[in-house]
């Protein structure tokens, strides 16, 4: 027993330690940038690097969390729970698992670990992809932080709820009903049979190291994109209802921005209709650089490229028929 409670004390440790590196390395490379003879404190590069800290600084807590919670799952909870909570028919098992997104106050950094973990535990995929979606989109920490962007507008924090719901609950019934198991990549167990603190300990080095990877990669190629699309480009897409729903659903994807605070930005967009910034609401949580990246290091790439173009297309119609209905 103590073993175990010293190899999960030491693994939680790590775990931190390594997510306080990954902002570490950023920062020490900008530091020593010019002694390498790198231009960094051009404008453009400066920016760059602001962005790419921003969005690791923001990721890695939700990412530690998720992990975290991938690892208790793995380790404390019998698969018989899971198939005594949800339905045995996966077109009943998609909504109760999309409904239960609400319960995990975290981004979308941190539900990938957390869906891996369910599927390993015999969850079926369908209701785990749900639960992938939905979790970082209707948790109450995000609820209360679109309330607070959009005080005074209760319909712009249900569209939201709904929107992600609905999107969360129909990407769920299309792989049950058009999903194959080539394309998906089913995390493997990597912790022993045996369960308990040893078991946690293990899961959670390994969630950790494996997802943080993904999570620097998508930093830094959101980082490009946001330095690399001039802002006049933004301005061309306001007057036309259409497009600027279509160029916020796309500027949710390379932004990256945390579940958390990206009604706070939605909000500042004040040149856009309601209905737009409902869209860059609800897709970012959903499809965004860093996310995609996370998906095809946990599930593969095949799976990746084709289940994120199509939460992309149903989290926009989701959203325009949500902005037009209650908007």
């Amino acid at each position: 027993m103590g073993d175990g409670v010293r190899l999960g004390v030491r693994a939680l440790v790590h775990a931190v330690l390594g997510g306080v590196a990954l902002i570490a390395i950023a920062t020490v490379v900008s530091v020593l940038g010019p002694m390498l003879a790198l231009d960094l404190y051009t404008p453009p590069v400066a920016a760059w690097w602001t962005v790419f800290t921003a969005i690791a600084v923001q990721g890695v807590p939700f990412l530690l969390l998720g992990t975290v919670v991938s690892a208790a799952i793995g380790a404390f909870v019998p698969e018989r729970v899971f198939t005594r909570l949800l339905p045995r028919n996966p077109a009943l098992a998609v909504p109760v698992a999309g409904a239960a997104g609400v319960v995990l106050p975290g981004c979308e950094c941190a539900s990938v670990p957390v869906a891996g973990s369910l599927m390993r535990r015999g969850v079926t995929p369908a209701a785990a992809l749900a639960f992938l979606l939905s979790a970082p989109a209707i948790n109450p920490v995000v609820l209360v932080a679109t309330s607070i962007a959009f005080p005074g507008q209760p319909k712009m924090i249900l569209g939201r709820l709904v929107a992600s719901l609905a999107t969360a609950v129909v990407m769920g019934w299309l792989w049950a009903r058009f999903g194959r198991d080539e394309w998906l990549r089913l995390p493997k167990r990597h912790t022993p049979a045996s369960s308990g603190l040893r078991a946690f300990g293990a899961g959670l080095q390994h969630d950790f190291l494996h997802a943080g990877g993904f999570l620097v990669l998508g930093a830094a190629a959101a980082a490009t994109f946001n330095i690399a699309v001039p802002r006049s480009v933004l301005d061309v897409f306001t007057g036309s209802a259409w497009l600027s729903v279509l160029l916020l659903a796309v500027l949710a994807v390379v932004l990256c921005v945390c579940s958390e605070a990206d009604a706070f930005v939605a909000a500042s967009l004040s040149g856009f209709s309601p209905t737009a910034r409902l869209a860059f609401m609800v897709v970012g949580p959903m499809v965004d650089l860093k996310l995609i990246a996370l998906q095809a290091g946990t599930f593969g790439r095949a799976f990746a490229v084709r289940f994120t173009s199509v939460t992309w297309a149903v989290a926009v119609t989701s959203s325009a028929l949500v902005g037009w209905w209650l908007l």
